[in-house]
């Protein structure tokens, strides 16, 4: 009876995306709005409420996946938004940022608070990643909207790649810290309720955590992703951090990295309240609904969806972008 209802709600949810996908798809295809962040002319098509009320709608669809998934809004909320509905690259780029910062901001605090966020961990990375993010939005607003959108293209498709691959290491062996490191002191202890005990961890290869953060900035602002995708395996895979250490703290990254490149896209007015406030609202609500979601659901149907979506959305960005869909 369980794995009957778990599999009601995967249909159903399955469902519910594929109709919204693919009524932003007839949407897009028809008139479109004239504004400043449509790319097309036909601004008396709909009233102003209406793509407002679209971008609620997937958002909220795209919360509860990136709950259900364990990923960022921004890396589907990017690609499917640009990819099916009629906005300018540069406008979804500044409301992904955004999306991506609202979660993080939301989770960071509480994180730090329970001791799962390392600050002495996050620090190190959140200055290079910060930084590289300022100069990577930079570079995406100056480059033209079609290389963008083929890069972002390819981007998640190599994003893709990456979660079928990835694996994660609850507890890594790091047989010895390296010297950076223990300069730096990142080390620590946590509280681990599942098995009632006090983990100790330490991490290694920082100097390559170092330089990976560098591209991993440059990207998160480029395409307004955020880089909770990335984040993750750098920290848990590469540097040794228990990966409960690494989602947290990764979540805190977020706050920092995105900030920096969403000042770059406000002051060069690619952030329309009209597409980030229900894109915020729809993914905060979504979010809540998808922690109830994640109980009963079994989470190798959600992340094949996932897998699947972003699949799609990123083969639709690099036709796009190459100027043959």
């Amino acid at each position: 009876m369980k794995s009957f209802k778990v599999s009601k709600i995967s249909i159903a949810l399955m469902a519910l995306l594929t109709l919204v996908i693919t009524a932003s798809a007839v949407f897009a295809s028809s008139e479109a709005v004239a504004t400043a962040a449509v790319e097309t002319t036909a601004q008396a098509a709909h009233a102003w409420w209406y793509w407002p009320l679209i971008l609620l709608v997937l958002s909220f669809v795209l919360g509860v996946f990136a709950v259900l998934a364990g990923v960022g809004g921004g890396v589907l909320y990017v690609p499917i938004v640009s990819g099916f509905l009629p906005f300018h690259l540069d406008f979804v780029r500044g409301a992904g940022l955004i999306v991506a910062l609202a979660g993080a901001l939301a989770a960071g605090p509480g994180l730090l608070k329970k001791g799962m966020a390392d600050l002495r961990l996050a620090i190190p990375m959140a200055l290079i990643a910060s930084t590289c993010a300022i100069f990577g939005a930079m570079i995406g607003l100056a480059l033209p909207t079609n290389v963008i959108q083929t890069l972002l293209g390819a981007t998640i498709l190599g994003i893709v790649l990456i979660m079928i691959k990835a694996k994660k290491s609850e507890y890594p062996d790091v047989p010895q810290a390296d010297a950076l490191s223990q300069t730096l002191r990142i080390t620590g202890i946590y509280h681990e309720p599942t098995i009632n005990k006090d983990v100790s961890w330490k991490v290694h290869r920082t100097p390559q955590a170092l330089a990976l953060f560098v591209i991993i900035g440059v990207m998160a602002g480029m395409f307004g992703l955020g880089a909770g995708w990335a984040n993750v395996p750098v920290l848990n895979l590469l540097m040794g951090a228990p990966i409960k250490i690494s989602v947290a703290t990764s979540k805190f990254l977020l706050s920092i990295t995105d900030t920096s490149a969403a000042w770059i896209y406000l002051n060069n007015g690619a952030v329309l309240p009209l597409m980030v406030v229900p894109s915020v609202v729809g993914i905060m609500l979504g979010s809540f609904i998808g922690v109830r979601v994640l109980a009963v659901t079994k989470p190798a149907v959600i992340r094949i969806l996932v897998i699947s979506v972003l699949g799609v959305a990123g083969l639709k960005a690099l036709l796009k972008g190459l100027g043959i869909g």
